[in-house]
């Protein structure tokens, strides 16, 4: 596996990150700021640089690199892998008229089965279902077949988010690259590091993905009287508070933060479905504790490889960058003390994580989580 990574600095120069070496049929992953993502040609940039390249773009909260979390800027890491082939699929919940689970489900039925070991995916995150969309993937891809990957951000605007692969971003869009061949090595693991507060309470009235009520009493008011002044920066805020939530069938507990709000209906719009029944715990964080998650994060994902780890893909949640502040770059730092000076690390922060379980197969959506993909040949 050969890798180059570059930044695009405020000049709108392209900087080196590393050794500069040419590429064959590369796949390159872009992550960038939406606002300077709309502002340039970013896929004619990139493929005037990678000749014959295959270039996934999408919007972030903050990009991430072996140095440092980038901030409105662009990182472009390019990959040619030596071993293995790959593939890149696309859909747009736009065209399908916003049905997650269909989404989901059609994007992983255009791979052909046949010797596919993983699929990154990258998906756009305003509006999208995450937890309809990972379950509809489930629901076409092959037991052994491992999926992770992440929402697109938009920073705090929350206003739109973008991605695309092989032109220019535009909205709706949900990018999968399917990796094929017996040589590809991919492991992966997930932490939160978030503390529950307070009572357990039910849901008692959701749709989807909307929560209504929690205990018989409207969860937008709830979380303005825990936020009290800071209920002016609805939804950001509500990323300092997320749902600890315990789904029927499941053994182990999700995380789910909020993606909007809806005063006429005081209700709240989540990343994922949450059902009626449910049992769920506010959390709020503790800084130390998310400091290291990445650490661990590493820890856990490479518990039994058997090769080297030679490119990490990072995707952690906008709420824990919020939360973290000023020591952010501590995140980035005890992973890359982790993993070794080899590994090319690349990733963003992000809307929604796409992941299994630790010890599971199932992909599903998480929030105010980091992830880890740890990739070699």
């Amino acid at each position: 596996m050969k890798k180059v990574q570059l930044r695009r600095n405020g000049k709108g120069d392209w900087e080196f990150l590393g050794e500069k070496q040419a590429l064959v049929n590369p796949l390159v992953l872009v992550f960038g700021d939406r606002l300077v993502l709309e502002s340039i040609a970013i896929y004619e940039e990139v493929s005037e640089i990678f000749e014959n390249a295959h270039v996934v773009i999408g919007s972030s909260c903050g990009e991430i690199t072996n140095h440092s979390i980038e901030e409105e800027k662009v990182v472009a890491t390019a990959i040619e892998f030596e071993k293995s082939k790959y593939i890149v699929k696309r859909s747009n919940l736009l065209k399908s008229g916003q049905d997650s689970f269909k989404a989901g489900k059609e994007l992983i039925e255009q791979f052909p089965v046949e010797g596919l070991k993983y699929v990154f995916v990258l998906s756009e995150g305003s509006f999208v279902n995450g937890s309809r969309l990972t379950q509809g993937m489930v629901s076409s891809s092959p037991p052994e077949v491992l999926i992770t990957g992440g929402l697109c951000g938009d920073s705090e605007r929350f206003e739109k988010t973008i991605a695309s692969y092989n032109e220019e971003p535009k909205e709706g869009e949900i990018i999968a690259v399917g990796f094929y061949g017996n040589d590809i090595e991919v492991s992966f693991s997930s932490y939160g590091g978030w503390t529950r507060f307070g009572p357990q309470r039910t849901v008692t009235k959701s749709d989807g993905n909307i929560l209504y009520e929690l205990d018989g009493k409207p969860a937008l008011d709830l979380y303005k009287m825990y936020l009290g002044d800071k209920s002016k920066e609805l939804p950001s805020a509500a990323l300092l508070y997320p749902l600890d939530v315990q789904l029927e069938g499941e053994e182990q507990s999700i995380v789910r933060t909020v993606l909007g709000i809806d005063e006429e209906k005081n209700a709240m719009i989540l990343a994922g479905d949450i059902s009626e029944g449910c049992k769920v715990f506010l959390m709020m964080s503790n800084i130390d504790n998310l400091v290291y998650a990445s650490e661990k994060a590493v820890q856990q994902a490479n518990s039994g490889r058997e090769k080297e780890v030679e490119l990490a893909i990072l995707i952690s949640c906008i709420g824990r960058k919020l939360v973290l502040d000023q020591r952010v770059e501590e995140e980035v730092e005890n992973l890359a003390g982790t993993i070794g000076d080899k590994p090319t690390i690349c990733g963003f922060y992000s809307y929604g994580e796409i992941v299994p379980f630790d010890g599971e197969s199932t992909c599903k959506l998480h929030n105010q989580t980091i992830t880890i993909t740890l990739i070699s040949e």
